[in-house]
């Protein structure tokens, strides 16, 4: 068991959850190893046939660690590195993703869910591409799986005012393969991951290969290109300004430099 992320197998099926309730499972740099580091073993062990990523409590994951005191002084480009690897693992792994969304998904953890191969999440869920509030801008392939799913519009209204997506808002978008009441989502992910676990695996890994490839053959494209926007954002004082107010629980004051 990795710090943070509770890791089990289950008749194929290979269970990472996100465990830091308290932190709404903010992922902070041994989780993000973690959960890549899975995806990318679970491309050669038989035993598993479909991965789930989940989390515990009241959150899916609130994304990216951004607590403490001067958070933007140790969050660099190395943090953009770990949202890329598992994104990429996701992405690539010839077996289905999962992703079982429980409430909010922000950040890093909104990107990371909707670059599953399926997304089911409960009516209470949140989706929230935030890293405008902070003076970021979208990464983890969102501004490619995203825009893949609702479009440019509805793209760039999520990433621009950082607005969160209810879970029916997302489905109706576009965003979600299932939407299941509150009471019934663990009977509804059980029975999906299941039915994959039991599903055929040759041709669960050439559909998934040929879908991606139709609708996110520019994704390596986009994530290089949010690195580089990142790393020049990372510099500016408007985004220590919107960290240090994230921390204070207050409205940012952005001035464009």
């Amino acid at each position: 068991m990795d710090e943070g992320l509770d890791i089990r197998l289950d008749g194929g099926v290979l269970l990472l959850t996100m465990n830091r309730p308290a932190q709404l499972n903010a992922m902070t740099a041994e989780m993000a190893d973690g959960v890549a580091e899975e995806l990318e073993r679970a491309q050669g062990r038989d035993d598993v046939r479909v991965v789930l990523l989940a989390g515990t409590g009241d959150a899916f994951s609130s994304g990216a660690d951004l607590s403490g005191e001067n958070a933007h002084e140790h969050f660099d480009v190395t943090a953009l590195d770990r949202a890329n690897r598992i994104i990429r693992a996701i992405v690539g792994l010839d077996k289905p993703v999962v992703a079982a969304v429980n409430g909010v998904a922000a950040g890093v953890g909104c990107s990371a869910a909707l670059a599953c191969d399926l997304v089911v999440a409960k009516e209470s869920a949140l989706f929230l591409l935030a890293f405008s509030r902070i003076g970021l801008m979208p990464d983890g392939g969102a501004t490619a799986t995203v825009a893949a799913s609702v479009g440019r519009a509805r793209a760039m209204r999520m990433a621009l005012l950082g607005e969160p997506l209810s879970g029916q808002e997302a489905y109706d978008a576009g965003l979600l393969s299932h939407l299941v009441a509150d009471d019934g989502f663990e009977a509804a992910v059980e029975k999906l991951v299941s039915r994959l676990a039991g599903g055929p695996p040759l041709a669960y890994a050439a559909t998934k290969k040929a879908v991606n490839a139709a609708t996110l053959g520019h994704l390596s494209d986009a994530l290089e290109r949010e690195r580089t926007g990142q790393t020049v954002l990372l510099r500016t004082q408007d985004v220590a300004e919107g960290m240090r107010a994230f921390g204070e629980k207050r409205r940012p004051r952005f001035t464009g430099a």
